[in-house]
């Protein structure tokens, strides 16, 4: 193996075992930014040790191996430095020392999910809404500060910054690395689910790269997800979105053609849809309407991708009930990228002058400003149209704006087929 072929296999790796490694590392050192440095560390000694050595037969274990062994001599040089200060002047040791965990007990405690706990830690109220969602994001998805910058569709800069200042903060709080319970697990709620929902939607059509999508974060969120529902079962927006993650991951296997090219919705083969998870998704989503009151944000996108789900050709499907749908969601939780969905659905429904006539209200939309999706669905409506010169430019600048190869490929097709006179598919 060539070292640019380890070097590709170490960055697989860490796609697939840094959040289980920085988990793992929280709870031994209760210390979030720690455990990412102590993570980062490992990470730096297989690029020095793997393309000589080859890649181990357990990765995951090699690194975290050597993160543990770096973190229990740390720990030990602190408590050598306790011991130290103890002798220097017990007096001040409460006011001024750091309790330092066991060390055996630290690397073999096994209670509860560590990625659970490491989720509800960085969703800790003590850290504004939006610096706990980037910070979960980068240490628990393992997405860069670029990707979770477009998924806020906020400059990198300031994620990174809020990054920072959050690990910084947990740590001078000392918050304590636990799953909590009552009122304190409600207000952590919100964050922790809009944190799942976020690395599910990276793994489901990838901000970068490569690959249309990301498998292991799908898996992973939906795995959180499942594990969530079971600790909250009373709360119907966390059945909500194990609906709308189950239902959405249904159509993974349809959603990529033989070489890896995207397959839109209305072009997939329905066949191939995993009918496990539509009937895993139909049933969480049964389950959160049981709980009564009124659908949440999470329920009603649930319920949109349900009549997707129960449409056996997309000539089946219920386009009026889902534009109602949005119409609903719209109110409950605005958004421009929600209106953007809303007018793809009016436009199903009703023709596409009437979707055109939404999405031209959001042409000067700041935060839509650099999101490829807003030209890509007004060139589609453009086209559909027969407006095919305006259509082609529209898909030209979406596919500029993208960073996702695959994507990319796909609007330049569609561009290419508006230029030859012809509607895109």
């Amino acid at each position: 193996m060539t070292t640019s072929d380890t070097h590709r296999a170490i960055e697989a790796v860490w796609r697939i075992e840094s959040a289980r490694l920085i988990a793992g590392l929280a709870r031994m050192v209760r210390d979030v930014g720690l455990a990412e440095e102590l993570a980062q560390d490992a990470l730096v000694a297989a690029l020095e040790r793997w393309p000589e050595s080859g890649v181990p037969e357990n990765p995951g274990a090699w690194l975290m191996a050597t993160a543990k062994n770096r973190a229990i001599d740390r720990l030990r040089r602190q408590q050598r430095l306790q011991r130290k200060q103890e002798e220097l002047g017990r007096a001040l040791e409460a006011e001024q020392e750091p309790t330092v965990p066991d060390l055996d007990e630290a690397a073999d405690d096994d209670l509860g999910d560590d990625l659970l706990r490491l989720m509800f830690t960085a969703c800790h109220p003590v850290l504004a809404t939006e610096a706990r969602v980037a910070l979960a994001l980068r240490v628990l998805g393992g997405l860069t500060t670029d990707e979770i910058a477009r998924a806020f569709l906020v400059p990198a800069p300031t994620v990174a910054q809020r990054i920072v200042r959050a690990k910084r903060t947990l740590a001078a709080a000392r918050v304590p690395f636990e799953i909590p319970v009552g009122d304190d697990r409600a207000a952590r709620l919100a964050s922790v689910l809009r944190v799942i929902y976020l690395v599910f939607n990276e793994g489901y059509a990838a901000t970068a790269g490569d690959d249309w999508m990301r498998p292991d974060l799908c898996e992973e969120a939906l795995r959180l997800g499942r594990i969530l529902a079971e600790l909250a079962p009373r709360e119907p927006e966390v059945h909500g979105l194990v609906a709308l993650m189950e239902l959405q991951a249904s159509r993974a296997r349809a959603r990529v053609g033989p070489a890896g090219e995207p397959v839109l919705l209305l072009d997939q083969d329905r066949a191939r849809w995993d009918q496990l998870l539509i009937r895993r998704g139909l049933a969480a989503l049964a389950r959160a309407e049981a709980l009564g009151g009124a659908l949440g944000p999470y329920a009603l996108q649930a319920a949109i991708a349900a009549c997707h789900a129960r449409a056996r050709t997309p000539a089946d499907t219920d386009w009026a009930r889902i534009a109602a749908l949005y119409d609903a969601l719209a109110q409950l939780a605005p958004s421009p990228v929600v209106e953007l969905n809303r007018a793809v659905a009016l436009a199903m429904a009703f023709g596409p002058a009437a979707g055109l006539e939404v999405v031209d209200t959001l042409t000067a939309e700041p935060a839509l400003k650099g999101y490829h999706l807003l030209p890509s669905v007004r060139g589609d409506l453009l086209a559909k149209l027969g407006r095919l010169d305006e259509a082609r430019s529209e898909f030209e600048r979406a596919a500029a704006l993208t960073r996702n190869a695959r994507e990319r490929a796909l609007l330049r097709e569609r561009a290419a087929t508006c230029a030859r006179g012809s509607t895109p598919r």
